[in-house]
């Protein structure tokens, strides 16, 4: 009976470890110590907050069963001394009572009060701590009325009190370890939750944007679920493609706020410009006094090349006015800055200058967006940074594939992306619909320092011609469009 007990307890222990359902476990836990001591009734008490809460009963004779969801559940018990279970979990110690009714050690009035409520009567009890591998407490495990072969109520057998305290403390590990591995993915995901927020309040024109993503990740991925879509996410793999969403900008935290919050080509820079030309004013007006004095002849001269001056000064205010806040510079007016920045002046230190420097010409010529080719290397190297960042967290088994997935959303089928330029099977599902949510949040988005918001069907156009010239999925575009996750409620 001892030696079958044994392997019995060993069978019900890897079993529990196993069990990764906190809920379940626990109602394993009890249905498991019923079974090996052969009793009729049995509740499982967790500590929490200084008190034990019920969490599951069985009365097999009653055909009553109390799970943990079950919102009916007893009173908790306050953690007094006179009360048994309170006691076993202060003193740490099983105690194994023969007749409940004949006890003077222990306040029993509650089971009392449940037998005359129920018609129940409650003879033998084993009360046993679940203590972890600390040696805290987490929680009692009481049992009511063993039986013998005949169905009989009968004492506990003291063999059952070794074997009830070794089964508890192999419950209590298993369900330390999994509240564990609950406060550590909680833990992670509040980090994640700051990290976000940090990144999408470091720059006004990215307030929304993490936040906006998930959403639009969290509605497609419930979408794919209830549909016969083959492509499904189960709860860890949601999870892990959620955290990825989140965390794909980490690396904007340490980009230079004058490139994240560059709203104009040339930014800070438009008032240097804007005083230079007026001083060249003051200069040109300077020097057309000084040659006023001379022949008919001179004044004339002067006169028209003043004037020309002061013309082309009006039209370099005008169009560099325009240029700086454009959404797009067409050729002719490249063509007209390029001209602008070739001129020459001199200063009142008598030293040739440029109208406009090369750093100043540079912005001027973007022709799409605020960014230089040197700017737009810094914006882009946000990717290599999220990279690097995420490679020092250790991430779980569960959320392994995150650091790729998050630093890979610029990644283009076609190979034409970056910072790697990965290419069609080098891509997964997951960082395709990454980077389709990335384009499209970044093209509806009301928030950006360079262009208005658009509208999701114009969006969508893009992101077709997208398909078209071979930079991002077409058929997991079709999904996100058919799936509506696009449209968030205010």
């Amino acid at each position: 009976m001892r030696e079958f007990d044994t392997k019995k307890l060993l069978n019900i222990c890897m079993a529990f470890s196993k069990e990764q359902d906190h809920s379940k476990l626990l109602e394993i836990i009890l249905q498991e110590a019923m079974s090996i001591t052969n009793c009729d009734a049995g509740t499982l008490y967790i500590l929490e907050d200084n008190k034990l809460h019920f969490r599951v009963i069985s009365t097999k004779s009653l055909h009553v069963y109390q799970g943990i969801n079950d919102t009916s559940l007893l009173p908790s018990v306050e953690m007094t001394p006179e009360n048994v279970c309170s006691y076993c979990a202060i003193e740490k110690t099983v105690l194994n009572i023969s007749d409940v009714y004949n006890s003077t050690t222990f306040d029993f009035s509650g089971p009392k009060k449940y037998d005359a409520m129920t018609g129940y009567k409650t003879h033998s009890m084993l009360v046993s701590p679940m203590k972890d591998d600390k040696g805290n407490v987490i929680g009692v495990l009481q049992l009511m009325n063993a039986l013998d072969d005949n169905n009989n109520v009968i004492p506990f057998d003291e063999v059952f009190a070794l074997i009830i305290l070794s089964l508890g403390a192999q419950a209590a590990i298993c369900l330390s370890n999994i509240n564990y591995a609950k406060e550590s993915i909680e833990f992670l995901n509040s980090f994640v939750n700051v990290m976000t927020t940090a990144i999408d309040q470091r720059s006004p024109y990215n307030a929304n944007h993490s936040k906006s993503m998930t959403q639009y990740a969290d509605k497609f991925i419930n979408w794919l679920n209830t549909t016969n879509n083959k492509w499904k996410f189960d709860e860890t793999k949601k999870c892990q493609f959620l955290m990825s969403v989140q965390l794909h900008d980490i690396g904007k935290l340490v980009i230079p706020l004058e490139v994240m919050n560059k709203e104009t080509r040339l930014s800070s820079r438009l008032n240097e410009v804007m005083n230079r030309l007026k001083i060249i004013e003051l200069i040109t007006k300077v020097e057309f006094l000084e040659k006023s004095t001379g022949t008919m002849f001179e004044k004339l001269t002067a006169k028209a090349d003043t004037e020309l001056i002061f013309a082309q000064i009006e039209e370099a205010r005008n169009i560099i006015a325009k240029v700086n806040v454009a959404g797009y510079v067409p050729d002719d007016m490249i063509n007209t800055i390029t001209q602008i920045g070739g001129r020459y002046y001199v200063d009142t230190d008598r030293v040739r200058k440029k109208w406009l420097t090369d750093e100043e010409l540079d912005c001027l010529l973007i022709q799409k967006g605020t960014l230089t080719s040197e700017e737009r290397q810094t914006m882009e190297s946000h990717v290599v940074l999220t990279e690097k960042m995420l490679k020092e967290m250790k991430f779980t088994k569960d959320y392994k594939d995150v650091i790729d997935w998050a630093s890979s959303h610029h990644e283009f089928i076609n190979g034409k992306g970056y910072p790697k330029q990965l290419s069609n099977e080098e891509i997964c599902p997951e960082v395709r619909l990454l980077t389709i949510l990335d384009v499209f949040d970044a093209l509806t988005a009301i928030d950006r320092p360079y262009k208005p918001a658009m509208p999701a069907d114009k969006a969508f156009g893009i992101l077709e011609n997208m398909v078209m010239d071979g930079q991002i999925d077409g058929d997991i575009l079709m999904l996100f469009k058919q799936s509506n996750a696009y449209k968030l409620e205010v």
